[in-house]
């Protein structure tokens, strides 16, 4: 049987096609495409009708491929929906969390229900673009004209199939599931002015959805596809095709973003973890990520975007191993970096308010931006091991941020733990992963992670010799003496 993973993240997407062969996880990239937002008369919207239309299309080139048939599953980013009418009909494009709609939202929701009584129902970070507030800030108009609200993964798989549900891991960074009651939480809807009804039934990952309806897109010439509802997060499909083994283990996906956690039974909501900003999203097979969200790849994705000279990423890698470290100390958590106007600048701004020496080349850039990743990465670290008690002797480091040698080695110096990274495609490859224990090619979670560990080369970086912790006391001088790794990412 073929798989077909539809992986699709904030500034592209792309179809990979998985298959067992001789004992062995194979994939290969069949199609890729550019994803992004747009303003429009100044509201960031995603272009959803692109995303379907590069599925059907990658789907179209399976087909002229040989294969007849093949299972299919979604994940995307979070926390964005789509409004849908009584008769299936969107009623507007997705508005992007990048938009700025919802910046001081947080605070006008935290007056009526306190942050701890939020956090003890749902376990969900406080971001200030989660869809409770996206939904508080929504259109009233549109909002009571929407028969259903999907999220992003599960509108395409309606789109595909005609079946409306919630997929939990996606679902739970709404920040509106009771994660005591395993269901929609009826005060905090009723807060939004939402109902229940609305949203789309919760399901768990490895839920099938239907076929797809091949003679809704009659322009196409497509496979039969059976579509699957996998752990539509992203990162809930990364931590699937994360290949850790025990339990003295911690994961960090890195990609726009850097998701740095452990894969947990049960739901950590006391108070050092609201504190600490942690999430509880839920996760394939019951359980629970627990995990910070520090901001990512963004950084250098903008930077290089920005400058006059087109450097490929591993050229800014080489760049910045020429500066010497730890010139400056920057807190890339702070929302100011969460959608700039000019990333060079913010960070420029940041460096000259603090009194600190300014990175101008693209070498200094890159290197202020791994530098202080690797700081954030191990301060979240030990934070996550004294609010768990867990010990935390590996991180294994899986997508595109993976393939880094240079953060990687950083990563392991001043967090002293061995780093593990690789495979840089977690997403997709767990995204499979879900497909093919859902129809019974895998056996379960263990052995899933164990195929993945034997099919996919994993490069190790053991901790050198540095003064580690008068590094990471410096940055927190700097940047705050009280300092907590605030989060403010997806």
């Amino acid at each position: 049987m073929q798989y077909v993973a539809v992986d699709i993240g904030a500034s592209s997407g792309r179809l990979i096609l998985g298959e067992i062969k001789n004992g062995k996880l194979q994939i290969k990239e069949v199609s890729r495409f550019a994803n992004g937002f747009t303003n429009e008369e100044g509201t960031c919207y995603w272009d959803l009708d692109h995303l379907l239309n590069q599925i059907l299309l990658g789907l179209q080139k399976i087909k002229s491929m040989g294969y007849e048939q093949c299972v299919l599953g979604i994940d995307t980013w979070a926390v964005d929906y789509v409004l849908v009418d009584e008769n299936g009909k969107r009623l507007r494009e997705a508005v992007s969390y990048r938009d700025d709609r919802t910046m001081n939202t947080i605070n006008i929701i935290t007056k009526q229900r306190s942050k701890k009584e939020i956090y003890q129902k749902t376990g969900i970070q406080f971001q200030p673009f989660n869809t409770i507030y996206q939904l508080y800030e929504e259109d009233q108009k549109l909002l009571s004209a929407a028969n259903t609200i999907l999220m992003i993964p599960d509108y395409l798989g309606y789109c595909l199939t005609g079946v409306a549900v919630t997929e939990e891991t996606n679902g739970s960074t709404t920040q509106l599931l009771n994660i005591h009651e395993h269901q929609f939480d009826s005060d905090l809807l009723a807060l939004i002015s939402v109902k229940k009804e609305q949203f789309a039934r919760l399901v768990e990952p490895g839920t099938k959805l239907g076929t797809l309806k091949k003679e809704w897109f009659p322009s196409y010439d497509l496979p039969d596809v059976q579509v699957i509802a996998v752990a539509s997060h992203d990162t809930a499909s990364a931590i699937v095709g994360t290949p850790g083994v025990g339990n003295d283990w911690a994961y960090l996906s890195s990609g726009t973003w850097s998701l740095l956690g452990i894969e947990n039974n049960e739901p950590i909501v006391k108070d050092e973890a609201l504190q600490g900003n942690y999430t509880n999203e839920w996760g394939a097979f019951k359980t629970v990520r627990f995990l910070k969200n520090i901001m990512g790849m963004w950084l250098i994705q903008e930077v290089r975007r920005i400058l006059p000279i087109n450097y490929t990423f591993p050229q800014l890698v080489e760049e910045a191993k020429k500066v010497n470290a730890f010139k400056q100390f920057v807190n890339f958590n702070d929302e100011r970096f969460l959608n700039p106007d000019n990333m060079i600048e913010e960070i420029q701004s940041y460096c000259r308010s603090t009194n600190q020496e300014i990175p101008i080349s693209p070498g200094e850039l890159a290197n202020c931006i791994y530098n202080n990743l690797a700081i954030i990465y191990a301060i979240a670290i030990d934070e996550l091991e004294k609010i768990t008690g867990k010990k935390i002797e590996r991180l294994h480091i899986v997508g595109g941020g993976s393939n880094n040698e240079c953060l990687n080695q950083l990563t392991a110096n001043l967090s002293g733990r061995t780093v593990l990274a690789g495979p840089s495609e977690a997403t997709a490859i767990g995204n499979v992963m879900m497909q093919m224990i859902t129809t019974e090619e895998v056996t379960d979670l263990f052995a899933a992670r164990n195929l993945i560990r034997h099919s996919f080369q994993i490069h190790v970086y053991q901790p050198e010799a540095i003064n580690r912790m008068a590094i990471i006391n410096q940055y927190k001088e700097v940047v705050n003496s009280d300092y907590t790794t605030s989060s403010t990412s997806l």
